[in-house]
This record gives C-alpha cells, sequence and structure tokens, in this order.
C-alpha cells in the first residue's frame, strides 16, 4: 500500500528542483553550471537557491531509502533491482545519447563559440555533447549506485536486527542524527584541483547522500518515526527556519556549494531540520490523495528527467539572443519549464523504445 504523504512530498519536492534551476541558471553567486548572472551586483532571488539547496536533494535520498524498504518487502531483491536498473541506469546512460545531448549541446555552447571544439569529429562532439548533458541525472546515477550498494547491506543485516532497532528511536536521537548529517558534508573535497574530477566528486556526493539514503532506509521506514515526526512538525519546521533565516542572513553573496559553506554547522543544521520538518509537515497534513495529486505521483519522475532541457534551451537563447529584461526571462522560463517540461514527458511515453531509453518505462 502507497503512502500517500511520501508520494506527495516527492514531487512537491520536484517541483521545487524545478524552481531552483531557474533560478540556479541565472545566479552570479559562482555556483557551478548556469550561464551566469546579470552583473556583479545582489541578485536577491538567488535566496532561492540557499533555502532549497541545503536539504531538498538529500530529502529525496531519504524518500528513496523509504520507498526501497518497502519495495524490498514485496519483492525479491532481484526484481527489485532489476527494476531499479532499468528505472535508473538505462535513462542515466543510454538516455544521455538519445536525448540528453540536446542539453549537452547548450552546455557545450560556450565551448563551441570560442573554438576549443574546432577540430573535433562531428561523433566526438556527439560524445562530448552526450555526457554534458547529464545535469540532474547525476540523481539517478548515484541511486542506482545506493541500490547495487544496499544489495550487500541487507546481506549484512540479514535478520533485520539493526533495521527493527533503528525504529525504537525518540525524537531526541532522531534529531541528533543530524551528526550524520554534518558528518556527510565532511567528507566532500575541501580544496578541489582544477582540471580534476574533484568538482564532479563534491557535486555527485556519493558518501554524503548514502548516508541520507541509508537513514532513509533503515530509520525513517518505521511508521513510529514517521508518527513521532508527524507529532513535532510544528516545532521542527519553526526551528528549521529560523536557522533558514540566520543562514541566508549571514551568508548571502557566497557560492552556496562549496564544500565549506555545505560542512558548515549552520548550513547543516538547517538543512538537516528541514528535512526532518518537511517529513513530519506532509506526513500530519498532506497524506491523501487527488486526481492532480495521483498525475503528479505517477509523472513526477519523467518531469525531473526532461525539465532541464527546456531551462537549458530556452535559458541560453534569451540570455545570449534578446534583450529581455531579467525580471521576464525568470517568468517566461518559469512557465516554459512548468508547462514544457511535463508535455515532453508525455510525448516521449507515448513513443516505443525511446520511453524505455529515456524514461526507463516498458509501456
Amino acid at each position: 500500500m502507497r503512502k500517500n504523504w511520501i508520494d506527495n512530498l516527492r514531487w512537491v519536492t520536484v517541483l521545487l528542483v524545478l524552481i531552483y534551476h531557474v533560478i540556479y541558471f541565472y545566479n552570479n553567486k559562482g555556483v557551478f553550471g548556469g550561464i551566469g548572472g546579470f552583473g556583479d551586483g545582489p541578485q536577491y532571488q538567488d535566496i532561492v537557491m540557499y533555502a532549497l539547496y541545503p536539504w531538498f536533494m538529500p530529502l529525496l535520498f531519504i524518500l528513496a531509502g523509504v520507498s526501497s524498504r518497502y519495495a524490498l518487502e514485496n519483492h525479491s531483491a532481484g526484481e527489485w533491482f532489476r527494476a531499479r536498473t532499468r528505472k535508473l541506469l538505462v535513462p542515466g546512460t543510454i538516455g544521455l545519447f538519445v536525448f540528453h545531448w540536446m542539453v549537452g549541446y547548450f552546455n557545450t555552447a560556450v565551448a563551441e563559440s570560442t573554438g576549443m571544439l574546432d577540430g573535433v569529429p562531428a561523433v566526438g562532439k556527439y560524445i562530448i555533447m552526450a555526457f554534458s548533458g547529464i545535469g540532474p541525472l547525476w540523481f539517478i546515477q548515484d541511486l542506482w549506485l545506493f541500490s547495487l550498494l544496499l544489495l550487500l547491506v541487507r546481506k549484512i543485516d540479514s535478520k533485520h536486527r539493526f533495521h527493527k532497532w533503528c525504529g525504537h528511536l525518540n525524537i531526541f536521537w532522531i534529531i541528533l542524527l543530524g551528526v550524520l548529517f554534518w558528518a556527510g558534508e565532511q567528507l566532500l573535497i575541501q580544496n578541489p584541483r582544477p582540471e580534476s574530477l574533484d568538482g564532479l566528486i563534491n557535486l555527485y556526493k556519493p558518501l554524503f547522500y548514502l548516508i541520507a539514503f541509508l537513514m532513509g532506509y533503515f530509520v525513517f521506514s518505521h511508521v513510529d518515526v514517521q508518527e513521532k515526526l508527524g507529532r513535532a512538525w510544528v516545532p521542527l519546521m519553526a526551528c528549521a527556519v529560523a536557522a533558514g533565516i540566520v543562514l541566508v542572513a549571514t551568508t548571502f553573496g557566497q557560492d552556496n556549494t562549496s564544500p565549506q559553506y555545505l560542512g558548515s554547522p549552520l548550513n547543516c543544521i538547517y538543512g538537516w531540520l528541514m528535512c526532518l520538518a518537511m517529513m513530519g509537515w506532509f506526513k500530519a497534513r498532506f497524506d491523501r490523495t487527488g486526481a492532480f495529486a495521483g498525475y503528479m505521483t505517477r509523472s513526477s519522475y519523467g518531469i525531473y528527467i526532461v525539465h532541464y532541457l527546456v531551462i537549458a534551451s530556452l535559458g541560453y537563447m534569451m540570455k545570449t539572443y534578446t534583450q529581455l529584461p531579467p525580471f521576464a526571462m525568470y517568468a517566461i522560463l518559469t512557465v516554459a519549464v512548468f508547462s514544457l517540461s511535463p508535455l515532453i514527458y508525455e510525448i516521449i511515453r507515448r513513443i516505443p523504445f525511446v520511453r524505455w531509453c529515456v524514461l526507463g518505462e516498458k509501456r
């Protein structure tokens, strides 16, 4: 039986990812990716990045861990992993060459215009564009790896003793798990070397997100833990909002994705409390469904997979070829990503083979 509050929290978080990427694409805080901002002055709309980045991706990994626990209660490990491979690994590899090379085309447009790809044969450019189009797909690539590792973890805890023990944690110990959240951020490469894979490792953050995934599997999959969060959501949210306000007020202007920023105690306190508060809030107030929520539950994964093409293409063309004021660019891009992404998803899911390559769907 599905838990509506988990489904609702997942698709709402995906919609927040779309909003985040609209702001991120035009940020001027030195955050890797995007096309840059509108001058060196303060862009207060970038506050959205500071408010969302500390918690929304860790939360998605926590929910993925919870869902993995439930799925493995009803399917064999082999069945589950084969389904995970189709749903995650296929779009994260084959899908790059079928669809996401188009994202890579815009990501490499600057290199193309400066002559950096001169002399590279067409096949080589296509391969470069495919891998440059990974974008948000790092999430599903990480998730497939964690699914593989989970099979080993289950062998170690074959009698589920550790999982059962985690179900007895009270709210104090649940909050204190934030120490693991902080420890995970300390595992980032603090001074990434230019022209190395250090920056890529800091983007994927495999150890940090693995901790969140396993906490979802072992701790937050328990109904008792979920109930405790639901009863405590108001004070948790109040503390999280207070921490977030202080964080933004004291750090605005910094690169909020740098390892030093992410590993700061205040960032970790805010990020962890928001993860707990959002789970508690949705457990207490949004454990229901309807027509729209049902559609978003079914389609949010596909929307996540395809949405960045809209942002990369339209965002790049508006910034490069028009003189539109910044407000208009943000408005147009926001409307476009929320309207065109579902449309692209609905088209792709109706095309045999392509839907398997891009979405991991058999039918």
